[in-house]
């Protein structure tokens, strides 16, 4: 990840920490809390950055270190902002078995940066996932939400476009 992206992350955005508590106390009632919170963030709010974890852990009367944990133990949790377009390649056995290994090391050449990682210019964020349930359309490729199924490198290619 480019100094740039991690140093974007890192700037205070004015309101943010009261919308995170917002978000953390409208659903800390929940059973087991914390996951379903810290998913609202990210869908409200792209990602889940370093402030917002004090926030979250004091509505939850929990450590710091507790809910750092959780943030970055999951992969599902995004710690900087994404790309403009966000590139998705499955890696679970079924893809793997048809190509998604090359598909990857492909993708990485291309776009110049690696698995869950954004391009310098915040136009791409490249990540793996383990199974979009498409695995008897594999490689599986989602871009931008969108699923794609028996992508190539050359028909990846032609579906990022611009975007690269």
């Amino acid at each position: 990840m480019t100094s740039e992206v991690v140093a974007a992350a890192s700037v205070p955005v004015p309101g943010r920490a009261q919308r995170v508590r917002e978000i953390a106390t409208d659903l800390r009632g929940l059973r087991g809390a914390l996951i379903p919170i810290l998913h609202a963030i990210q869908e409200e709010l792209e990602y889940v950055d370093q402030g917002d974890i004090p926030v979250v852990a004091d509505v939850l009367n929990l450590a710091v270190a507790e809910v750092h944990g959780v943030v970055t133990f999951y992969k599902d949790f995004r710690r900087t902002p994404a790309g403009r377009t966000t590139v998705a390649i499955c890696q679970a056995e079924a893809c793997r078995s048809v190509g998604a290994v090359e598909l990857a090391e492909h993708a990485k050449r291309t776009t110049g940066c690696g698995l869950g990682e954004t391009t310098y210019d915040g136009r791409l964020t490249l990540d793996e996932v383990f199974c979009f349930g498409n695995c008897a359309l594999g490689p599986a490729v989602q871009v931008s939400g969108k699923l794609h199924g028996r992508v190539t490198p050359a028909r990846l290619d032609a579906i990022l476009g611009e975007p690269r």
